[in-house]
């Protein structure tokens, strides 16, 4: 085992934990005329194993997604799928706190309809 000394310290090599981690789902945003449509890879993840918070121009989806297919017996061989708890934020130029957000759920992708709100719509 090699070691480095650097200011009497010693450190040792990284090891890798076996903490969970938070993977990034891949996400598309296209521009609407009155908006956004963002579009999330989730497949696998159910909906209510999904978290959406909205906070000023920032727009966050976390949730979890297991793998539910395993069954008794089987073991892993390769695995490439993320499974796990993942975060993704999003930031959009608009305060999202007047807009009006729909969710939907389309084969394995979440859509958010994003529909901006001017300061002059709320009197």
């Amino acid at each position: 085992m090699r070691k480095i000394r650097v200011r009497g310290l010693f450190f040792l090599p990284a090891v890798e934990t076996r903490a969970p981690k938070v993977w990034q789902p891949q996400v598309d945003i296209y521009r609407t005329r009155d908006g956004w449509v963002i579009k999330m890879d989730l497949a696998g993840v159910r909906p209510q194993d999904v978290s959406i918070t909205v906070r000023g121009s920032q727009l966050s989806i976390s949730g979890v997604r297991y793998d539910r297919i395993v069954e008794d017996g089987w073991r892993h061989y390769a695995m490439e799928i993320a499974y796990n708890r993942f975060e993704r934020t999003i930031e959009l130029p608009c305060d999202l706190d007047l807009a009006r957000i729909t969710v939907e759920g389309r084969e394995g992708m979440l859509l958010l309809r994003v529909t901006a709100k001017k300061e002059s719509d709320h009197v």
